[in-house]
């Protein structure tokens, strides 16, 4: 079996910064959108919740109506044998069947204006309801506009861009696959922890990049020779000289032209 090639550290903290430079492209692309793809999103939501809401408002409004119907069958039962007992009535043969029967149309009667009220209450939760179900529409369509403006804008800002993150993520995947598995995570849980993302930097004036703690002369030299990996004692990022630096980023500029 042929022996895997040994990477040195020079060459493992060159694809550490060119894996920074790449994945710091790709956080100013992302800046660049903003929040406008989490706004996008929660518009979305909301619009998928108010047509839930919508279509259940329109479920209640229509048991409503069958309700009506309902009580409209009960009133023309009721009132058929309202029409049935009063010819009974005129065939009575004594005060027992008429005071029978009359009670019977009286609960019949009782039966009608219930009904009726019920109806009435009905048809004023139907009111209430559309009122409520036209808000919801006017909502709806105020924020499906909003909507449609934000995703045209969002799509403007990834047309210029979309091409170029599609390049860096691509390239961000193949120089991750380049470092140790515990570098990487090392460098991944580094870029997590710190405020602009910056894991790996190189020393400035003196100092590591981002930081106003100055760096010993010896220090120095130890990261000049490329010979381990150095961290900022202060920040715990990845530490890498000058001149590796710019060597690097000449790289990736003219990867990315």
């Amino acid at each position: 079996m042929a022996k895997k090639k040994e990477v040195t550290v020079e060459e493992k903290l060159r694809a550490l910064y060119d894996l920074q430079l790449i994945d710091s492209r790709v956080d100013e692309i992302k800046n660049v959108r903003g929040e406008l793809p989490l706004e996008i999103e929660d518009l979305e939501d909301e619009i998928v919740g108010l047509n839930k809401r919508l279509a259940n408002f329109d479920n209640e409004v229509a048991t409503l109506k069958s309700e009506i119907s309902a009580k409209k069958l009960v009133i023309e039962e009721a009132k058929n044998l309202v029409k049935k007992y009063a010819e009974q009535q005129k065939k009575v043969r004594n005060n027992r069947e008429f005071n029978s029967i009359t009670k019977e149309t009286e609960y019949q009667e009782l039966e009608i204006e219930l009904a009726e009220k019920r109806i009435k209450e009905f048809k004023a939760k139907i009111e209430q309801k559309n009122e409520v179900i036209l808000g919801t529409k006017e909502t709806i369509a105020k924020q499906e506009e909003l909507l449609k403006h934000k995703s045209a804008e969002l799509n403007d800002i990834m047309g210029d861009t979309i091409k170029e993150e599609e390049l860096l993520l691509k390239k961000s995947k193949e120089y991750g696959e380049l470092i140790d598995d515990h570098l990487l995570k090392a460098y991944n849980r580094i870029r997590s922890t710190v405020k602009n993302g910056l894991a790996v930097v190189s020393i400035e004036r003196g100092a590591s990049g981002g930081s106003f703690f100055t760096i010993p002369p010896q220090r120095q030299v130890e990261i000049a020779s490329r010979k381990k990996i150095i961290t900022d004692e202060y920040s715990g990022r990845i530490l890498v000289d000058g001149a590796l630096a710019e060597e690097e980023k000449e790289k990736i500029d003219k990867l990315l032209k």
